[in-house]
């Protein structure tokens, strides 16, 4: 007769984190670590880096195996500076030195062009993917949904059937006293409310 193994923590919190979240439960370190600084450092992501960090979203789980994810990615100087035309002027502060940013979108439609129910949802399955890989590479990611989609539509040509989500921004993590000063207190792992809070068992 065997037993079911407990589950235990598989990774280290470092400290800088450990004084700001704790796990209700047992979980690898790899989610309490991974958190959403807005200071990168000037030092550019290789396109090595890069495309391993899509290839993690690219495995995702999704509908159907629908693959709805697309990623718009801008890492030159003119690429950003479109970018910069639709983000908005309070999340500039930090998307403007992120060597990379990543818009990240959804097709609507299955390749046989019936509505695909589960693009968003499979959309955000790719970006946890990002956002993990990249952490586990060394880098540093923050989801910014500030900024006019319309606009971006327009400036990136994007088509109808694609929705827009967040744009990810991407690159190593810079000092707490490159922000403005504003920033500079935010700039910490936050916390989440107990996993109770979330849990409805049975129904509401």
């Amino acid at each position: 007769m065997t037993t079911e193994a407990k589950p235990t923590l598989q990774a280290q919190i470092v400290p800088e984190v450990a004084a700001h979240r704790r796990a209700d439960h047992p979980v690898d370190g790899v989610f309490i670590n991974r958190w959403s600084p807005r200071s990168f450092e000037a030092k550019p992501v290789s396109d090595d880096v890069l495309y391993t960090v899509l290839e993690a979203a690219r495995w995702a789980p999704s509908g159907s195996n629908g693959q709805p994810w697309r990623f718009i990615v801008a890492k030159t100087n003119e690429q950003k500076a479109k970018f910069a035309s639709f983000i908005k002027p309070g999340n500039r502060a930090w998307t403007d030195h992120a060597p990379v940013l990543i818009l990240i979108a959804s097709s609507k439609l299955r390749d046989n062009g019936e509505p695909s129910p589960s693009h968003a949802f499979d959309a955000g399955a790719a970006w946890a993917s990002i956002a993990l890989q990249a952490h586990l590479l060394g880098l540093a990611t923050r989801a910014v949904g500030g900024y006019e989609k319309d606009q971006a539509r327009e400036v990136l040509n994007v088509p109808e059937h694609v929705e827009l989500h967040a744009i990810v921004a991407l690159g190593y993590r810079g000092a707490r006293e490159a922000l403005p000063e504003a920033l500079q207190e935010k700039e910490l792992p936050s916390g989440r409310r107990p996993l109770r809070e979330s849990i409805i068992e049975g129904s509401f």
